[in-house]
């Protein structure tokens, strides 16, 4: 069986070995402008990693609704919040890879030539006054608070208030492990101290994406920290299922390596 302590849970290990690795990339290769612009540019390995993660926790999320779609007692609250929820990654996932464009080579149409920070077709980097940007003026705030209440506060609080987490539930959400979440935000605040780089804020977004597809995982396929039935509840089916979805984690860092690059990381930095 699947131990239920998260600090043994193979995926939750797995997501938590990726990001320490990532990091200690980016540290080791510091010193190298080169090395460490591979893994943070435009189609690096960070960007991809954070796509493949966000396509797949919204193919989770896609197929979490599905099952719950099929339930007698479902809760329309909780469909329209998976939806929601499923549509919104799916959405960042295109965003991140400004939806294919640079793979397919095409053009930006001339608004965003003319207002988008990196004059590409993607909504996330269009200006906001001389300097700014949606991404940096508004969602990268919106982040941080989402993310400090969702993996801190609620967490915390729903130690001594079980309600909490009951309610966060009944709304279609989760929470997450409140270790697993402390590992994330310390790793977040170790990027921004060790790291000098202006793209040096991308670990700490893939490290959210990272974490986000094994919780997701954690919560709604095998049930663990959650109130509600699992998708997969047989402990065999748990221990299997994690152990599989662990590796897939891994081979997404593998396959986000060799997209960095086959598809753009080279190309962005004139070529090796």
């Amino acid at each position: 069986m699947v131990n239920s302590n998260w600090y043994k849970h193979p995926v939750i290990v797995m997501a938590i070995a990726i990001n320490v690795f990532l990091l200690g990339l980016a540290v080791a290769w510091s010193g190298n402008s080169q090395q460490l612009s591979r893994l943070l540019v435009e189609d690096g390995i960070v960007e991809w990693m954070q796509f493949l993660c966000f396509a797949s926790i919204a193919g989770m999320l896609g197929f979490v609704f599905m099952e719950r779609l099929k339930q007698p007692q479902r809760s329309s609250l909780e469909l329209l919040a998976l939806a929601g929820l499923t549509v919104l990654v799916a959405l960042a996932a295109l965003e991140e890879i400004s939806w294919f464009q640079r793979i397919l080579k095409v053009s930006s149409p001339d608004f965003f030539v003319q207002n988008n920070r990196q004059a590409e077709t993607n909504l996330h980097n269009l200006a906001i006054g001389s300097s700014g940007s949606i991404h940096k003026t508004i969602l990268l705030k919106l982040i941080l608070i989402v993310g400090l209440t969702h993996n801190l506060v609620l967490p915390f609080l729903a130690r001594t208030r079980p309600g909490i987490a009951r309610w966060i539930e009944n709304l279609g959400g989760y929470l997450p492990p409140l270790g697993a979440s402390v590992i994330y935000v310390v790793l977040v605040a170790l990027s921004h101290a060790l790291v000098d780089h202006p793209r040096k804020g991308e670990l700490g977004e893939v490290f959210g994406a990272v974490h986000y597809m094994a919780t997701v995982f954690y919560a709604y396929f095998v049930g663990f920290g959650y109130g509600k039935p699992a998708l997969f509840e047989a402990p065999v089916e748990k221990r299997r299922l994690s152990t599989l979805f662990a590796m897939l984690m891994a081979f997404l860092l593998l396959v986000s390596w060799l997209l960095s690059a086959g598809a753009g990381a080279v190309q962005m930095l004139g070529g090796e």
